[in-house]
């Protein structure tokens, strides 16, 4: 799908430019061109450090991040691989533990392009093979990759003997590119995407799931059972509950007791549970308890209700509009939406700035976030430079479903002014894109590093 990925260092817009020039613009998924393209910039996909391989429809960035953070309170040098950036391309790229320069994501770009003319790869087929190379060129202990789209047919998909792979929470999005129905696919849109996530499967290798509603189970099951991977689903290779102010998770080698992430949402503790699970149950690196606790702890995820901090946007609200926190999530699904719902203040008065891109149901995003105790106000916003869902349709959605006021407005600084004029709610929230969260993260000051 369209990135519109830009870069204020020349040298890398300019192979950008290339790479726009080349791509047909589009997630065309398969792994025919990104296996011919690897085979021309010399494999290194086979000379990568031992790799934790994660899918998911929500979750699977959240859960990177744990393993990352865990991995680095062991010492260990980490490697990551996520999608999408939210302001800078580099921050797709994080080589030995820092995001990639400018200097070095330039010619890694120019020689991946140089060999792909013919190829018609993606935009996500390129970068992945840039990606590769940088990671095969440096030292490091670790690898953590996420999938971009789907996982059987997802270029990150060549990895041919991870460390493990893991599946976070599942949920319906990208249709268009996943519900295509093939022969011995399952006929249920969730049975599919469990399908589709299951792929990342590997003889051998451990796959580490989430728990799942029966039908999705048994189909994640049998794709495992097929490839020959000992599956450790939630529920029966392992578990995680509130237990007081912490956490309790579960497995066959006992009990560990684990904090509350520091990352907000009640949906974060699956996903740490999940990091601890792909950790405990691999053989790759050696990593004790106390790291994993230390990097469930310390953990950041940008945009992931994220409270921001001071800055410019946040001071065009009055203080008594801050009380609960300015919150930003790039929440763009159902699933998403219902698992972040309420939790920036379900009783407090609210505003909610959303924008949404058009191929995304904003339908049911809207419905799950209005789904609150508190009084809720509504400000849509267009999500510049990409194909939206427009403001009047947005608004009107939001009335349907009970909200308190509607407006539109132009840029998020215009509907944060509006919500400042009108006194409205003691908390905000800032949804429905990440394309719209890189743009309030940049204004306010506070690009991920």
């Amino acid at each position: 799908m369209a990135d519109h990925a830009v870069s204020t260092d020349p040298a890398v817009q300019a192979q950008l430019d290339r790479l726009w020039s080349l791509s047909p613009g589009a997630d065309v998924l398969g792994l025919g061109r990104i296996t011919e393209l690897l085979a021309r910039v010399g494999d290194p996909q086979r000379r990568l450090p031992p790799v934790f391989h994660v899918a998911g429809t929500n979750g699977k960035g959240s859960t990177c991040a744990f393993l990352r953070a865990a991995l680095e309170a062991a010492g260990l040098k980490v490697h990551a691989y996520t999608s999408p950036h939210l302001v800078r391309f580099n921050e797709r790229i994080r080589v030995a533990g820092r995001l990639i320069d400018d200097r070095a994501l330039a010619p890694l770009l120019a020689e991946v392009l140089d060999v792909a003319g013919d190829i018609g790869a993606s935009f996500f087929e390129v970068t992945t093979a840039a990606a590769f190379l940088a990671f095969a060129r440096t030292p490091a202990d670790a690898c953590v990759i996420e999938v971009g789209l789907g996982g059987r047919l997802d270029a990150t998909n060549v990895i041919p003997h991870p460390a493990i792979c893991g599946i976070a929470a599942l949920g319906i999005d990208h249709e268009a590119f996943l519900l295509a129905e093939e022969a011995g696919t399952p006929a249920a849109p969730l049975d599919r995407i469990g399908f589709e996530k299951a792929g990342i499967a590997k003889p051998g290798i451990p796959l580490v799931t989430q728990l799942y509603p029966r039908s999705v189970a048994t189909t994640i099951a049998a794709v495992a059972t097929a490839c020959g991977a000992p599956l450790i689903a939630r529920g029966s290779g392992w578990d995680i509950a509130p237990a007081g102010d912490s956490l309790l998770y579960r497995d066959t080698r006992g009990e560990l007791a684990l904090p509350v992430p520091t990352l907000t949402g009640p949906y974060q503790a699956e996903n740490a549970g999940l990091a601890a699970a792909m950790l405990r149950h691999q053989q790759a690196v050696t990593i004790d308890d106390a790291a994993i606790a230390d990097g469930i702890r310390t953990a950041t995820w940008p945009a992931r209700m994220q409270r921001l901090g001071d800055g410019p946007l946040t001071r065009r609200l009055r203080p008594e509009q801050r009380r609960h926190g300015v919150w930003l999530d790039g929440a763009h699904n159902e699933s998403a939406a219902a698992a972040i719902a309420g939790s920036w203040g379900d009783d407090a008065p609210t505003a909610i700035v959303i924008g949404m891109l058009a191929n995304k149901d904003a339908d049911g995003v809207i419905r799950h976030l209005l789904d609150r105790r508190g009084e809720t106000h509504v400000v849509a916003v267009p999500v510049p430079s990409h194909a939206h869902h427009q403001p009047e349709a947005l608004a009107a959605i939001a009335r349907r479903h009970g909200a308190a006021s509607t407006a539109t407005a132009e840029t998020i600084g215009d509907a944060l002014d509006l919500i400042a004029a009108a006194g409205t709610g003691e908390s905000v929230l800032i949804a429905g894109s990440l394309y719209i969260a890189g743009g309030v993260l940049a204004a306010n000051g506070e690009s991920p590093t």
